[in-house]
């Protein structure tokens, strides 16, 4: 999608606000947003709602988002963003791969947990609407495309399974981990959050063959 300041995909975002305050009423959009499309869903949320729950004239609103899809993409952007948890290593000091595993699947579904209601709305719009399934995909991308480096640097220092593709590994456990957290969180499959963590986790470091 394209981050403040550039043009394309779905609502076209605008320039970034230049002071402290057009920063802080964007920010105060965005989480109005949440809001009303937590309770009215996509279809029925309004920008003047979104403009109320912010205590913001709608014509503020056209400050910093051209309609209800750019504003969106941003709350999209933001919550993702908060969920691919990068530089994790570098964050943790972790080496050892199991705990990698094991801190990189606890962000992740607290983080889903926490925004299950907003992942299921995600979910609808990108059946809806073709620019947000490919805004979708592309952000996933990063997801996968992070773990298939974390199991490619693994087999090269001989630790797990040279025979896996890691692009195809990386994107079949993490649609187990994001398929589990949806029946989790969404649909309310009962199952309690440790035994899901270190199911996930045993079931990634037996199909990489960790050493």
């Amino acid at each position: 999608m394209a981050t403040p300041g550039e043009t394309g995909g779905p609502g076209t975002s605008k320039p970034a606000p230049r002071s402290k305050r057009g920063e802080r009423t964007r920010n105060a959009l965005i989480t109005a947003a949440r809001a009303v499309f937590e309770r009215d869903g996509y279809l029925e949320a309004r920008i003047a709602d979104i403009a109320r729950e912010a205590g913001a004239a709608t014509g503020s609103f056209y400050t910093y988002f051209s309609d209800k899809e750019s504003i969106f993409a941003a709350l999209v952007e933001e919550v993702q963003e908060e969920m691919v948890h990068p530089h994790l290593r570098e964050r943790t000091g972790i080496s050892d791969p199991r705990l990698l595993i094991d801190s990189a699947n606890r962000e992740y579904l607290n983080s889903y947990r926490k925004n299950a209601r907003l992942m299921a709305l995600f979910e609808q719009v990108a059946h809806i609407d073709p620019e947000f399934r490919k805004l979708r995909i592309d952000r996933g991308m990063a997801f996968y495309q992070r773990n298939a480096a974390m199991i490619r640097s693994l087999q090269e220092r001989g630790e797990a399974d040279p025979s896996l593709d890691p692009d195809v590994t990386a994107h079949a456990l993490s649609a187990m981990v994001g398929r589990m957290a949806n029946m989790v969180f969404v649909l309310g499959h009962p199952i309690p959050f440790d035994l899901l963590v270190t199911t996930l986790n045993k079931i990634w470091i037996n199909a990489l063959r960790l050493e």
